[in-house]
């Protein structure tokens, strides 16, 4: 085959996030999913908007205000960026008022703006405001000894232009009042004032119903709700702290004051109160966002949760526990037998908790040691090892402080950890752990046994529930013994010996995977059948992307399943249709990270905690793991692969331009049997 060594112009990265909440944004329009569920995805959306704005958008609006057109980042990627985000939230609000409201009015739940509220209606909201609100607003008007207050990260906030004079005689025309981050953005109506109907009204409604009445005597000629999205990355220099939870901690508290990188208006703000805004903010006029409708729509997740109606949401399944464990038998017995796959959240995570929960109650457990990266708000995992603690354990805890927003809750962690002696260490300095793993050391015999649990995903009981992970519980000696080692790399930063099974980042993942695809190539060259399927969560580094390339234009045969990200272009100069992308959006997040690849009939198969993305494996300590036992890499490879390249229903693919087709608007596959592998998963774990 004629090599072809043109050069590769990769997607923008910034502008495939975006677009992969446009198919996020979707699900909100689908009439096939309940309709509470729909608004969950249009909150969703917002939050992840949010998320894109404090993490990625900084150097884009340094540019624009810079004028900066050398480098890569410039004026004219952030408008790029800008006009998509523009279109994005527009039609946002767009599905909100037009397609979401509608619907839900039909159900009878509505929000109730002041002009809709009947007279009794009208006597509760006074009461609700003089009793509960009014109490803490406390407006400012700017003057030289009152300048523009401290507005805090994504707060909730009133701009007013007002007329007159002050108390003083002065015209200081301009005021803002915070909105309590502690009162509930949305209220349910009394059931004596909604009669069959679901009522509620938005905080930011009864305080723009009472807003001229915190200014007496004062004409209130304008005003708008604004918010403002900061930059949020802590940064850190952790080669220059003495104590690095201490220093998290203080920058927790400035995260909230980060410059500034959009700013949210309504859609009636008067332009120069507009224009006064971004002054004060330093920004330009691309980050002015205006909104029809509630400033902030991630917090309809609220109003989603309080609406009632099971018909308006997703029939609830139970997660099975795997059909491999055999109740009221030890684990560590039946894993001598065979390792566990748990194929999450078709199958339950308890298994997960009864394994640890029985390490902490079996006199022979010695040691316990397990990586803490997103934990949620369950406490069952942090209870169970501090009586791990108390029982007279061994128990190391790898908690990772610099998990983005969810530092302070893993600082909590620690210090709960710690406050009943149980060994706790942060990481290596300059990487991130977002492995996942739990090792189990028993004396059995003479000598100890080692049990583990590795994962895809996250330590999280409530995430495993709604996102696809597969985990595995072994006694591999190898594995266990490769995650031994791992921790205690991890804790005192001795030289890692050599792996026998496990794959690690930063040291020999991004090697290894390279090694893997470059022998793909060289095998397609010499006239093999190649095939590589990979399903992860981002694809965004550049020297496995153009490795991928240069293989699919040896003839390798390439399917990539790709919830988000991804900066490969699949028109490629000679491709010719070789490497595939589609992205399976639907009612589960798809989580989990497979890595496959067949050369002939020689096939090898790596589960693994991190995506394809440069800070995966270059700046975080991540793991892979082979699926050795053929029963267990032809069951992944059919239910986290396979089902997923049939499906035609929440799939969309990858277009030479770029953009994305839900692959049902395809004409071949619109002929097909309608299939969905989420769908099809859940009905098969049912059954």
């Amino acid at each position: 085959m004629r090599t072809i060594n043109s050069p590769i112009k990769l997607l923008n990265r910034d502008i495939s996030i975006l677009a992969f909440n446009e198919r996020v944004m979707s699900l909100a329009q689908n009439t096939e999913y309940p309709l509470l569920e729909r608004l969950r995805f249009l909150s969703i959306v917002s939050s992840n908007l949010d998320e894109f704005f404090e993490v990625r958008a900084a150097p884009h609006v340094d540019a624009m205000r810079d004028g900066e057109q050398q480098s890569d980042v410039n004026v004219e990627s952030y408008q790029a960026i800008s006009k998509v985000a523009h279109a994005l939230v527009d039609k946002q609000y767009d599905i909100f008022n037009n397609e979401l409201v509608p619907a839900l009015e039909a159900q009878g739940i509505r929000l109730v703006s002041h002009g809709e509220r009947t007279a009794e209606q009208k006597r509760w909201v006074s009461r609700y405001f003089d009793s509960n609100v009014r109490p803490l607003l406390v407006p400012v008007a700017l003057d030289p000894s009152h300048p523009f207050p401290q507005v805090a990260n994504k707060s909730l906030n009133f701009i007013v232009s007002l007329g007159g004079t002050d108390a003083f005689g002065r015209q200081n025309n301009i005021a803002i009042v915070r909105v309590p981050r502690a009162l509930p953005r949305l209220i349910k109506l009394p059931k004596n004032l909604s009669g069959k109907q679901q009522l509620f009204v938005s905080l930011s409604s009864i305080i723009r119903t009472h807003l001229e009445s915190l200014f007496a005597g004062r004409e209130m000629l304008s005003f708008s709700q604004f918010r403002v999205t900061r930059h949020s990355d802590l940064a850190v220099d952790e080669e220059d702290v003495k104590n690095l939870r201490t220093a998290l901690r203080q920058g927790l508290v400035q995260r909230n004051f980060g410059d500034a990188v959009r700013l949210e208006v309504s859609n009636s703000c008067d332009e120069k109160l507009a224009k006064f805004l971004l002054k004060q903010f330093d920004l330009p006029k691309e980050s002015l966002y205006r909104v029809h409708g509630p400033v902030n729509l991630a917090r309809l997740m609220m109003w989603a949760n309080l609406a009632e109606g099971s018909h308006l949401n997703f029939k609830p399944f139970e997660p099975k526990i795997s059909a491999l464990l055999q109740p009221n038998q030890s684990f560590f017995t039946q894993l001598k037998q065979q390792d566990i796959l748990i194929h999450q959240p078709y199958e339950s995570f308890e298994s997960v908790i009864d394994f640890l929960r029985e390490a902490v109650n079996d006199p022979d457990v010695l040691s316990i040691q397990q990586t803490i990266y997103r934990t949620g708000s369950d406490p069952r995992m942090l209870k169970l090892l501090q009586e791990a603690v108390r029982r007279g354990k061994e128990v190391m805890a790898v908690v990772e402080l610099k998990a983005r927003f969810d530092e302070e809750a893993n600082i909590n962690w620690a210090e709960d950890l710690e406050s009943v002696g149980a060994q706790v260490v942060y990481g290596i300095v300059g990487l991130k752990t977002h492995a996942k793993m739990l090792l189990v050391m028993r004396r059995e015999g003479a000598g100890l046994k080692y049990y583990g649990h590795v994962s895809t995903g996250n330590y999280n009981p409530k995430t495993a529930r709604l996102y696809t992970d597969v985990s595995m519980l072994t006694a591999d000696p190898q594995i266990t013994r490769d995650m031994e080692h791992l921790f205690r790399h991890i804790a005192s930063q001795v030289k890692l010996p050599r792996m026998q099974k496990l794959l690690v980042a930063p040291f020999n993942l991004h090697k290894q995977m390279l090694a893997k695809i470059r022998a793909s190539e060289a095998a397609a060259k010499a006239g093999k059948p190649v095939r590589i399927i990979l399903k992860m969560n981002a694809l965004t580094d550049e020297m496995l992307v153009r490795a991928l390339v240069r293989a699919g234009r040896a003839g390798v045969e390439i399917d990539l399943i790709l919830r988000g990200a991804c900066i490969l272009p699949v028109n490629a100069k000679g491709l010719d249709g070789r490497i595939r992308v589609r992205s399976v959006i639907g009612r589960l997040l798809e989580h989990s990270r497979v890595f496959y690849f067949k050369i002939d009939a020689d096939e090898c198969m790596w589960l693994s905690s991190a995506d394809w993305m440069n800070r995966n494996m270059m700046r975080r300590v991540e793991i892979a793991w082979p699926i050795t036992d053929a029963k267990n890499r032809a069951r992944i490879l059919q239910e986290c692969c396979q089902v997923y390249l049939d499906d035609n229903h929440d799939a969309w693919l990858l277009q030479d331009d770029g953009s994305y087709q839900l692959s049902a608007s395809q004409p071949a596959l619109a002929k097909l049997p309608v299939f969905s592998a989420q769908q099809f998963l859940i009905q098969k774990y049912a059954d």
